[in-house]
């Protein structure tokens, strides 16, 4: 079982690069930052408008 878990890790570290993959990591924690900033702003806003609704 650890020579398939060394054989898996070793096979998985020569088909991708170390580039290619912190690249990936990094745009993936780009759109989920992008994201998570457009739904705080959608949040503010919402508030925003709950708040104004309320006064009138």
């Amino acid at each position: 079982m650890k020579k398939l878990n060394f054989s898996i890790l070793v096979l998985t570290l020569m088909v991708l690069s170390s580039c290619s993959a912190i690249g990936g990591i990094f745009k993936a924690g780009a759109a989920v930052g992008i994201i998570a900033i457009v739904v705080v702003i959608l949040v503010i806003i919402w508030l925003i408008s709950l708040f104004r609704g309320r006064s009138n």
